[in-house]
């Protein structure tokens, strides 16, 4: 059974930095990818950034710069930092994991598929930024 919770955020100034992680817990299938979702009030959740098992990684294209996924596999945990944070990035921020038992999968294809290509989610972390 997957497990994915998230922690890190918080209240944050404008141009002020976070790292939110999220900790991954009882899979071992040979492929996955994990990604990072935003959800906004009122708007859609979108994918903000996305990483392979191969370390490849994809972001979309309004938080190039700002934003960097990593992961530590030996930690089993995921992590976004976010820079010079801006009121837009207001949201809650969702952890989640695609795994598959077979075929490689890649931060590109995760990312362009957005929410479809993921089969577990956390719970989420508020980042406020006022």
């Amino acid at each position: 059974h997957v497990q994915l919770v998230e922690s890190g955020g918080g209240l944050v100034q404008p141009g002020g930095s976070l790292r939110l992680s999220c900790a991954a817990s009882g899979y071992t299938y040979s492929s996955y990818c994990m990604g990072w979702f935003r959800q906004a009030p009122g708007k859609e959740r979108e994918g903000v950034a996305s990483i392979d098992r191969y370390g490849g990684t994809d972001y979309m294209d309004s938080v190039k710069g700002r934003f960097d996924i990593s992961q530590d596999g030996a930690k089993n945990t995921l992590y976004l930092r976010i820079n010079n944070l801006q009121p837009e990035d207001t949201a809650m921020y969702y952890c989640a994991a695609a795994v598959r038992t077979s075929g490689r999968m890649t931060a590109v294809q995760a990312l362009r598929v957005g929410r479809a290509f993921y089969n577990h989610w956390g719970q989420g972390t508020q980042v406020t930024v006022s």
